[in-house]
C-alpha cells in the first residue's frame, strides 16, 4: 500500500482515509525527508490529489526513537499518527515490532504515552492491534494500556497473531471492547462486502470500519459499499478493471523502473485473483509475463475476453 497504490484507491474513492504503509522505526529516529518520501501526500496537507487525508503509521518497540519519529513525521506534514502492534509477520516480531508487542501492555503504554506527550495536542494519535499474540489473555489489558495513553481511536483486527489470516475474523470480541472502552472502536477483518459490513456492524456495535487486504483484492469495494448502503446496485465489470490496471501500470512507470514496476504488478494480480475469478484463472500466465507491456496485453485479454 504504497503512496501509488493510495493515489489510484483514492481515485476511485468510497473511503474516508488512507493509512500508510507502516514506517519500521529501529535503531534511530526516522528524519522528516524520510517521511515526506515515502508518504509524498504529506507535502500535500497530508491528502492525496483528491483530497482523501492520509494518515502516517508507524512501526517499532523503542518509545523514545517511535516519539522523536513521530514528531519529525509531523514536521515533514503529517496531520494524523497511527501505531501498528498488529503486524503478525515473522521478519518483524522477530525485530521486536507489530504484534510480539501485544504480549507486554506496558511497552504499549510507554510507546503511545511517549507519542502522545510529544506531539501537539491537535495531532491525533491512533493504534491498531490484534486481539493477542499467541492467545486473547491480555486483550483487555493491552487495549487498557493504550487507553491510558491519551490515544482516541483504535482499530482491532479480530485475529491473534497465531490466527495470521485463518477465517473467521472474531467480530464478537471487538464487539466486547466497544463496550469497554471510551475510545473510538475501528473494526477490522474479513469485511468485504455490503453484506459482511452490516453483519460486522451488527455484531461489534462499530459505526467505523477499516478494509485493508479486501481493497486490494478488490479496488472497487470502498465504492462499492457505499452504493449498496444507499440501495444502489454496482455498475463495476472487469472493462473497469481493465482500465484501472492501465492506469495504475502508467503511475508505477513514473516512480520505478521496469523491473519494480513487473514486480508490482504481478503482486497485485496475486490480490486480485481473490476477487475476480478472471484473474485467478490466468494467474500463472500473468506471473510469467517478462515485460509491463507483456502483462499489461495478457491482462487484457483475461479480464475482457468473452
Amino acid at each position: 500500500m504504497d503512496h501509488t497504490m493510495r493515489a489510484l484507491l483514492s481515485e476511485i474513492g468510497g473511503m474516508d482515509y488512507l493509512v500508510s504503509e507502516f514506517i519500521r522505526v529501529t535503531q534511530y529516529p526516522i528524519p522528516a525527508t524520510t517521511f515526506r518520501r515515502l508518504i509524498p501526500e504529506n507535502t500535500n496537507e497530508a491528502k492525496t490529489k483528491h483530497n482523501h487525508p492520509v494518515h502516517t503509521q508507524l512501526l517499532g518497540s523503542n518509545a523514545e526513537l517511535m516519539a522523536e519519529s513521530a514528531l519529525n513525521a509531523t514536521e515533514a506534514g503529517a496531520t494524523h499518527i497511527d501505531v501498528n502492534f498488529g503486524c503478525p509477520a515473522k521478519r518483524v516480531n522477530g525485530h521486536g515490532g507489530g504484534s510480539v508487542l501485544l504480549q507486554n501492555p506496558n511497552v504499549l503504554y510507554d510507546i503511545m504515552s511517549a507519542i502522545r506527550r510529544i506531539l501537539p495536542t491537535e495531532i491525533p494519535v491512533s493504534a491498531k492491534i490484534r486481539l493477542g499474540f499467541e492467545n486473547e489473555d491480555l486483550l483487555f489489558d493491552n487495549v487498557a494500556a493504550i487507553e491510558a495513553a491519551g490515544v482516541g481511536t483504535l482499530t482491532i483486527h479480530g485475529r491473534t497473531k497465531k490466527d495470521g489470516y485463518k477465517p473467521p475474523a472474531r467480530w464478537e470480541k471487538i464487539g466486547e471492547i466497544q463496550d469497554k472502552t471510551n475510545m473510538i472502536v475501528i473494526a477490522n477483518g474479513d469485511i468485504k462486502d455490503t453484506e459482511s459490513l452490516l453483519r460486522c456492524q451488527s455484531i461489534t456495535g462499530c459505526q467505523h470500519f477499516m478494509i485493508g487486504r479486501g481493497s486490494l483484492n478488490n479496488p472497487f469495494i470502498f465504492q462499492q459499499i457505499r452504493e449498496g448502503l444507499n440501495g444502489e446496485s454496482s455498475t463495476i465489470d472487469t472493462l473497469n478493471l481493465n482500465t484501472l490496471f492501465i492506469s495504475y501500470s502508467s503511475q508505477l512507470q513514473e516512480h520505478y523502473d521496469e523491473i519494480a514496476t513487473l514486480g508490482r504488478l504481478k503482486q497485485w494480480c496475486g490480490h486480485l485473483r481473490f476477487g475476480f475469478e478472471e484473474v485467478k484463472e490466468n494467474l500463472q500466465t500473468l506471473r510469467r509475463c517478462k515485460s509491463v507491456n507483456e502483462l499489461m496485453q495478457t491482462f487484457e485479454r483475461a479480464v475482457t475476453s468473452t
